[in-house]
């Protein structure tokens, strides 16, 4: 791997105050520069499998360290959970499915892929930016000019997806790739945080000098809130400076 920022990680997952089981799941490959947040769907064991099967899936996954190789690589990982996902909902005639968002740092650069409405976000200079877009019924409705932002905001339908792994034989992965600038913090997210806290309190947290004590204060107020689903966080900090000039993000999709 290229030389890069040194790289500062903590993840942690918690079912929450109402739940009695943990759909969540997340991979943390801190030395091979890969972390991921997968949220389940489906109840109970479907939910739970479904996303174990994808961080089973991305923790086998071999990584170059080409960045573009390695996208390759984690696309395909996530494409074999879809492909045993689906597999064993048709078998069992149970539908289940769960989203991803994946982070992979080579380097000076990085990627996110993702699929679903579980989240990145990145802290640069003090400005919160999300990096990922929810693939949700309502928010393509505001990207075809049919909601605001404002009504999308509490939208009964919020939480439906347009699009997760395994819940069909297909599935198109979205991704970004740019380079990171000094001081950069990473967080991957399920909604069970991203739809408790704001970007103001996520921001907050964040800018902490500590990726543990960020996590456990970002669990703690999604618990003080009252934690209605499973919440999950990792958070990423490049502790080094890389001087590098930024570029414009650039979107790909993996089919």
């Amino acid at each position: 791997m290229s030389p890069g920022p040194k790289i500062e990680a903590t993840a942690r997952s918690h079912e929450g105050r109402v739940r009695t089981n943990n759909e969540d799941a997340f991979c943390d490959r801190t030395g091979d520069g890969l972390w991921a947040v997968a949220d389940g769907m489906g109840g109970h064991e479907f939910g739970e499998r479904a996303s174990a099967a994808i961080v089973e899936a991305l923790s086998a996954a071999v990584l170059p360290e080409d960045l573009h190789a390695a996208c390759e690589e984690v696309s395909q990982a996530i494409h074999r959970a879809n492909a045993t996902i689906w597999s064993e909902c048709q078998a069992s005639g149970v539908q289940s499915g769960s989203t991803v968002v994946s982070l992979l740092i080579r380097g000076t650069q990085f990627a996110v892929l993702w699929v679903g409405d579980s989240r990145a976000y990145l802290l640069r200079d003090g400005a919160l930016y999300l990096l990922s877009r929810d693939h949700t019924q309502v928010q393509e409705m505001v990207d075809r000019g049919l909601l605001t932002e404002a009504e999308a905001e509490g939208h009964p339908m919020s939480h439906v997806l347009a699009r997760a792994v395994g819940v069909r034989d297909y599935l198109e992965i979205e991704a970004i790739v740019d380079e990171i600038a000094p001081g950069d913090i990473f967080l991957l997210c399920s909604d069970g945080l991203s739809g408790v806290l704001n970007d103001h309190e996520i921001a907050a947290q964040l800018r902490l000098a500590d990726s543990h004590e960020s996590v456990e204060r970002l669990i703690a107020k999604t618990l003080e809130r009252g934690a209605p689903d499973n919440v999950t966080t990792i958070v990423v900090a490049t502790r080094e400076p890389t001087l590098v000039p930024l570029a414009p993000l650039s979107q790909t999709v993996y089919p």
